[in-house]
């Protein structure tokens, strides 16, 4: 007789299995595509990604401000998601990189210090490595919707509000929002002319270009040639609005320094050259000495799981979005191995924290991107960019880049929120408008009391679970330790639909813990006392059929030969047959 194979071999965890094709597949989803990738594909996603490409760059460039970094950290920001995404995302349309939102996280927790803010990438790397790893993807549910969009608008308005400053050319305004807008009116007389006109006319060119973009249909191929050229030129000149105005800009101020007079506040000089592959800095040098790497992680303090999860919670729910609108499916925990060495390998080129970018995956998606590879040419343009394009830099007016920020983040705003939970649950406004205005003072203060409020609304639901109380007590959900107590003041100890019996319907009650068993033992003592039974009905099937919890004498015991599960707290009987059981 042959030998029974052995455990190790066969068991689910050998390495046979987890070296397996399919397993390697699922680490690295570029082997579900590539074998079947083919030249019409290549072709869309070249396309795709020299789009996309023409978009972060100046988008960059313009995030590195909101930073509070100099404008190349945006570009190397901007690359190494493009490359690592390619390999290791689940979603075909998503796009890593600098956002506003994480831009303006950045400049909370960074300081406005390069070192500060690559020693946060890396740090949040490991977090979110860490996370994907040990499958923690499911705690950024906990973050809820009112808090998300609490947070979104309230920093919408702060980062156009923080641009206004370069609209208008005023220098020296200090970057808390309160404090801004102070300044920014006090300063309003010391305008200059030629930036305010700069950046009116900017913004009036994205925001036409951007509704020539909404309103435009789609080109039938029956339709003549001029027709279909005409479309082609106004469909892309709206969609790399971006690059088109910032480079009009560009040209513009170029003239003016050729002709000696200069109207506009220029960018300034950007260094040439890619970044450096190095290890980042774990203390940082200063005149007073040497910050060890203890006081700068103290110095950075809740941003250490601000950024991880709100980087994490933004990209997933982007892949989520345009993965339902696109009929595949993701991976979360994939999603949070690719944030996390996205920002891990990002921390060793100067990479500031990415994520991802909605609007940058909008164009992704709508320009017909088939696989991730998209990004390779994406990457490639900001490469060249940061080899090539530097002194031109130069010339980019301030005023051209604060109008494009301005643009990408006046869609976060979402007013219909506030109405619409009016509407739902009122309720659900608290953690809204506590996490909106906290978020004007300090963006960790919003956050972090959003998700506490949050978490207490939670735990008050779970602690007062709703009890329909007339002659039978019906608890509306799970029976869990904070409503122990709460169960027992609110049964009625005289009202019972038979005589010396108070009837508790479980059919809501899909799981009991210990501390409310004790809780339902303490209160058949006290029911005993008034000489009443305990009637429970409408009990669930349970999850594994013949197991007990014991309290004492008194036990909770699962019948597996009932068609519908008995339960019974009882004194040493034996249980009965029938799926509603009366305990004295």
């Amino acid at each position: 007789m042959d030998p029974p194979p052995s455990p190790v071999m066969s068991g689910p965890g050998c390495p046979t299995r987890c070296c397996s094709f399919p397993a390697v597949q699922k680490r690295l989803p570029v082997l579900r595509w590539l074998p079947r990738y083919s030249l019409a594909w290549l072709q869309l996603d070249v396309i795709a990604g020299a789009t996309v490409g023409l978009t972060v760059v100046p988008q960059a460039l313009a995030y590195a401000e909101v930073a509070g970094l100099p404008v190349q950290y945006g570009l190397y920001s901007s690359f190494m998601g493009c490359f690592v995404y390619c390999l290791l995302g689940t979603a075909k349309d998503v796009t890593l990189g600098p956002t506003a939102i994480m831009s303006l996280l950045v400049s909370s927790y960074a300081f406005h210090d390069p070192v500060y803010a690559v020693l946060l990438t890396f740090l949040s790397g490991c977090v979110q490595l860490a996370m994907g790893l040990l499958r923690l993807g499911f705690l950024l549910d906990f973050i809820s919707c009112p808090v998300i969009k609490g947070f979104t608008s309230a920093a919408s308005i702060t980062i156009s509000f923080n641009q206004v400053k370069n609209i208008l050319g005023l220098q020296g305004v200090p970057r808390q929002f309160f404090l801004q807008v102070y300044e920014t009116l006090r300063r309003i007389g010391e305008t200059r002319a030629g930036d305010a006109v700069l950046g009116l006319s900017c913004l009036l060119a994205l925001t036409g270009l951007g509704a020539m973009k909404s309103g435009l249909g789609r080109a039938a191929g029956a339709e003549p040639l001029c027709t279909r050229v005409s479309y082609c030129i106004v469909w892309t000149s709206a969609t790399a609005r971006n690059a088109l105005v910032v480079l009009c800009a560009g040209l513009l101020a170029y003239s003016f320094q050729v002709m000696g007079c200069q109207p506009f506040t220029l960018t300034g000089r950007i260094p040439r050259g890619l970044p450096a592959f190095r290890v980042p800095l774990f203390s940082k040098v200063t005149h007073n000495g040497t910050v060890p790497f203890s006081r700068m992680v103290q110095d950075m303090g809740a941003g250490l799981a601000v950024v991880p999860l709100m980087g994490l919670l933004e990209t997933v729910a982007i892949a989520k979005a345009f993965a339902s609108q696109n009929d595949y499916r993701i991976e979360p925990n994939q999603e949070l191995l690719a944030m996390g060495l996205t920002n891990l390998l990002g921390s060793f080129v100067s990479s500031y924290p990415v994520t991802g970018s909605f609007g940058r995956t909008a164009v992704n998606a709508q320009t017909g991107v088939c696989t991730p590879a998209g990004g390779l040419i994406t990457g490639a343009l900001v490469l060249l960019s940061l080899a090539f394009l530097t002194s031109f830099f130069y010339y980019i007016p301030k005023a051209a880049l604060a109008a494009v920020i301005i643009c990408a983040v006046t869609p976060m705003f979402d007013a219909a929120i506030f109405r619409t939970l009016w509407r739902v649950k009122r309720l659900d406004l608290v953690p809204l408008c506590v996490t909106f205005l906290l978020c004007f003072w300090e963006v960790q203060y919003g956050i972090v009391a959003g998700v506490l409020v949050s978490g207490l609304l939670l735990l008050y639901a779970i602690a007062r679970p709703p009890m329909k109380v007339e002659l039978v007590v019906q608890p509306g959900s799970s029976l869990h330790f904070p409503a122990a107590e709460y169960l027992m003041s609110a049964t009625p100890l005289l009202a019972a639909p038979t005589p010396g019996s108070v009837v508790l319907d479980c059919r809501h009650v899909s799981s009991v813990d210990y501390t409310a068993v004790l809780g339902l033992a303490e209160l058949l003592h006290e029911l005993r006392k008034q000489g009443l039974a305990l009637t429970l009905c409408g009990l669930q099937v349970p999850s594994r059929p013949g197991s007990c919890c014991w309290h004492r004498h008194r036990r909770l015991l699962w019948r597996p030969n009932c068609t519908r599960a008995t339960q019974h707290l009882e004194s040493g009987l034996p249980p009965g047959p029938a799926a509603t059981c009366c305990i004295s």
